[in-house]
């Protein structure tokens, strides 16, 4: 969203595409998973009459808007990419299929995971998580607006102390609210470390790419 209070600014998606560029310049395979939330929640269903997964199906369809929107951006700026989406929309994503997805990667394509998980009441850090353990990753890097893992808030408490490191168990223990507990869960079984991050502050992606200390990790030991 931005600055604005709903949909796509595109400033924030030029940046963003700018950095997923120079990443993928130093030849990293990249797979992405959007959410939904600058133009619909599937939480936000019920408080307005709608079935939860109705909503979290219209929840779905905005991911693929901006899907599209990324891999627009993506091109333009010379990057090959593709969306490939679990809910079936053929004539403008293709469907995600697991060996589908991982001969993109290995042919040098960004590619971009639409759609969540394809079934309600899983959310777009399960569906994340789930991306890549099946397409062999080797971290999970969760983008947000805040610098890494707090115990609160820092947005609405001062006093929020930051994690550089935590694992798992600590982080499931906590309760911390920066990634959901089913991702987190689904991470440790697969010992896939997670880095959660600042994409707001210039280079950061590329910075945690190159090696440097950048967010907080999640791991199994520290």
């Amino acid at each position: 969203m931005g600055r604005q209070s709903f949909g796509i600014d595109p400033v924030t998606i030029k940046t963003i595409s700018m950095q997923i560029k120079e990443v993928k310049e130093l030849g990293v395979e990249i797979g992405i998973v959007i959410g939904g939330g600058n133009i619909y929640r599937g939480l936000r269903a019920e408080k307005q009459g709608i079935k939860r997964v109705t909503g979290d199906y219209m929840g779905m369809i905005a991911t693929i808007f901006n899907s599209l929107a990324l891999q627009n951006i993506l091109e333009a700026n010379g990057i090959d990419s593709r969306v490939l989406s679990a809910l079936h929309l053929e004539k403008v994503t293709e469907p995600y299929i697991n060996r589908r997805a991982i001969n993109h990667l290995e042919k040098g394509r960004v590619v971009i995971f639409a759609a969540g998980t394809g079934g309600p009441f899983f959310t777009t850090d399960t569906a994340a998580a789930l991306r890549a353990v099946e397409t062999s990753s080797n971290v999970l890097l969760k983008a947000t607006k805040v610098d890494g893992v707090y115990d609160k808030d820092p947005e609405k408490h001062s006093d929020a102390r930051f994690y550089s490191e935590i694992t798992y168990r600590e982080f499931l223990e906590k309760n911390l609210k920066v990634m959901d507990a089913t991702a987190i869960t689904l991470c440790r079984e697969n010992n896939l470390p997670v880095i959660v991050f600042n994409i707001k502050k210039k280079n950061n992606l590329k910075k945690i790419v190159l090696g440097e200390t950048i967010g907080t990790i999640i791991r199994e030991v520290i």
